[in-house]
């Protein structure tokens, strides 16, 4: 099944400021501050959830198509992309916008003043999937995004009869229990991490069980515990694969979903597809970005050996 991957595409600038904020801000004048911050360090680095899985799933030796919004300097993040092995078509570009920018300036202490722009992201939900030709022969991805966006991606995966992955993310707090239930519902599979399944729950009034009305597979990743493959049947759990070095969790848990979805598109089981993407989730962890990482299909499968010698299913992948 070809892989559709909707969601965000943005860049992110991130700077490290030599010093503390709380040296610079004055109790009781916050109400009129004023105050610039001379950074040392900046980088530019390509993000969204949409591009990240994307780009892991190339690495894997799948070609996805991408669909998004991005604005008039997409130029070069679309070239990059694009030889790495991603669809980049499904993109609508606005020439009147930016793409979508998340800007960060992080002090001595670990604090954070930040700031995201929404930018051409906002268009997203004017993106239809039938014109770009998605159809049951797909499996959709719908990963945070402007919230009008995911309603209408789940809703017309629906009306169009094709495997969806309900991944609402970040976007949780901004959509309410009505709108997590509508698209969560008739997903394959519903993938949270730890807090969100728990925000889900209070926002929907769902138990546990409740959830596998929505979607018969429910995924909950727990970061250095791994994930857990949850079904009626019972749970699968995925192991963490221990990491070479670390160097940055951004985009970790888009990686995962990458190796995820390289295992169901080839009808692997929920247990390898599940440990596909830990060692994916890995990988990234252990680069300086969540497109940072770079490997072969031969490469990923020799490790996946020496990490799950158990596993005979991944080694079909290799024909």
């Amino acid at each position: 099944m070809r892989p559709v991957i909707t969601g965000s595409i943005a860049y992110d600038y991130l700077m490290t400021f030599p010093g503390r904020f709380a040296e610079h801000l004055i109790a009781d004048k916050l109400d009129k501050i004023s105050v610039s911050f001379l950074v040392d360090v900046m980088e530019k680095r390509r993000g969204g959830c949409a591009a990240n899985i994307s780009y892991n799933l190339a690495l894997l030796g799948e070609r996805p198509l991408m669909t998004g919004s991005a604005g008039r300097d997409f130029g070069e993040y679309r070239a990059f992309l694009e030889a790495a092995g991603v669809d980049t078509s499904g993109v609508a570009v606005r020439e009147d916008v930016f793409t979508a920018s998340f800007f960060a300036n992080t002090d001595l202490d670990g604090n954070q003043i930040c700031s995201f722009y929404t930018g051409a992201m906002r268009f997203a939900r004017e993106i239809s999937l039938s014109p770009l030709g998605v159809g049951p022969g797909d499996r959709v991805i719908v990963s945070p995004n402007d919230p009008e966006a995911m309603i209408r991606t789940a809703r017309e995966c629906r009306e169009l009869g094709v495997s969806f992955i309900y991944d609402p993310g970040q976007q949780i707090a901004r959509l309410d229990g009505a709108a997590l239930k509508s698209g969560a519902g008739g997903a394959e599979i519903l993938i949270l991490n730890e807090y969100e399944l728990s925000l889900f729950k209070q926002k929907t009034g769902l138990s546990d069980p409740d959830l596998f009305r929505l979607s018969r597979i429910v995924i909950v990743t727990l970061a250095e515990r791994g994930a857990e493959i949850r079904t009626p049947e019972g749970v699968v759990p995925i192991p963490v694969v221990k990491p070479r070095r670390i160097a940055d969790p951004t985009g970790v848990g888009d990686a995962f979903r990458a190796g995820l979805m390289k295992g169901l598109a080839h009808g692997l089981s929920l247990q390898a597809a599940g440990r596909m993407g830990s060692l994916a989730a890995t990988w990234s962890l252990e680069a300086s970005g969540p497109q940072e990482q770079a490997y072969t299909l031969s490469e990923f499968l020799d490790r996946f050996a020496e990490t799950f010698p158990d596993d005979s299913e991944v080694k079909t992948l290799r024909s």
